[in-house]
């Protein structure tokens, strides 16, 4: 049965953001694992790396540059059967019609401070993504670029705090599989 949007999808399409350290990858794989239905976690910047998808390589943020439309093009082709956990510390990229779910997980700056103190980040890479989850930059990129309704904002400083966001989405899906006729069973 087709959704409101007409797409033959029975499974989301969801977009996991925030700056780096706020917990993205642990979160959509443990998605992964708690959900009732197959899902596949896409990690961008993985992917970027392995299939090269960048135009070089930042010594200075010690990042690679990525090639936002080698990375579209990748994707694409996988987004049509839904089921997508999309990992990125940017969201605003993907077009509307990929994105039933945009969880934008924000973290105290004083953790995240640490958690990037221990992966070696750089003092002024620290800084710059310490002042990004201040400003709440990705929180506002993704109110900026998709529907109010399906852009969530949830707390990701403690394990209690991941375990009830990944509660909350698996809820989520399960709401958009039923109001979409589908049952749990995929």
């Amino acid at each position: 049965m087709p959704d409101v949007e007409g797409s033959e999808r029975s499974l989301p399409n969801i977009v996991i953001t925030g700056t780096p350290g706020t917990g993205k990858s642990t979160h959509a794989q443990l998605l992964v694992d708690a959900s009732p239905v197959p899902l596949r976690h896409l990690n961008v910047s993985e992917i970027a790396k392995e299939k090269k998808l960048y135009e070089n390589y930042d010594e200075e943020w010690q990042t690679y540059i990525v090639d936002e439309d080698k990375v579209l093009d990748e994707l694409e082709p996988l987004t049509d059967a839904g089921g997508l956990v999309i990992d990125w510390h940017t969201c605003d990229v993907f077009p509307e019609r990929w994105v039933d779910l945009v969880v934008v997980l924000r973290c105290d700056h004083t953790l995240l401070w640490d958690r990037l103190e221990k992966r070696g980040y750089s003092l002024k890479k620290i800084q710059e993504n310490n002042e990004s989850e201040i400003m709440q930059t990705v929180l506002d990129d993704a109110k900026e670029s998709y529907a109010e309704e399906i852009v969530v904002e949830l707390r990701s400083d403690s394990t209690e705090d991941l375990e009830s966001n990944v509660d909350r989405i698996v809820s989520w899906i399960q709401n958009w599989r039923r109001d979409r006729g589908f049952s749990d069973q995929p």
